[in-house]
């Protein structure tokens, strides 16, 4: 059996952390392997998609390079997940990756969708959220559309959502203080004279 073939069907096993633990320790061995596992991802088909989006973040964790010529695929399939570990797992590698420019829109408009949703999982919002404050950090316009968002959904969320909501609120208000006090102009020392 070549390596390929034994890492798909170790995927077809179980859906475990020991088996997930397995696979990527093959892909650690054989990084080429990671390639496989990718394509079984975007194929978006349950529940082996979502197996390998579980490999290729655990694997990535430790080699974000393996994932950098995947991330525009991704992106794009971004939206066609439906499983919320699929979008859990794809965002979480998102949040710590660097994504073309070209892809930004699409992601802030999706992450944006998905947060105020009541039918989104916890897990899939808090990654929205850290998605959105660090394209913020670029993008300082999205700030108050972020901060309003979160703020108009933190009463009817988990304490999970209020908890992270609430640190990137804290973030958010600083940001928005220095940038706002980076816009006013600067006064001139008192000088004494009316």
């Amino acid at each position: 059996m070549s390596d390929p073939d034994s890492v798909e069907n170790l995927l077809f096993n179980e859906t475990s952390r020991r088996n997930t633990d397995l696979v990527a320790g093959l892909i650690y061995e054989k990084p080429d392997l990671f390639n496989d596992i990718a394509r079984i991802m975007l194929k978006n088909e349950e529940p082996f998609s979502r197996r390998a989006a579980w490999v290729m973040d655990t694997v990535s964790e430790q080699n974000p390079s393996l994932l950098e010529p995947w991330i525009p695929a991704i992106v794009d399939m971004l939206e066609k997940f439906s499983h919320d570990g699929m979008k859990r797992h794809s965002l979480r590698m998102l949040s710590r990756s660097e994504f073309p420019v070209a892809s930004m829109v699409k992601i802030m408009n999706l992450c944006f969708d998905w947060l105020i949703s009541p039918s989104e999982s916890v897990a899939v919002k808090v990654y929205c959220m850290d998605l959105l404050y660090r394209i913020s950090l670029s993008e300082s316009g999205i700030r108050e559309e972020l901060r309003d968002s979160i703020e108009w959904r933190i009463s009817e969320e988990t304490p999970g959502f209020r908890n992270h909501g609430m640190k990137i609120l804290k973030k958010l208000s600083k940001d928005l203080r220095d940038l706002h006090s980076a816009k006013e102009p600067a006064k001139k020392p008192f000088n004494g004279k009316g």
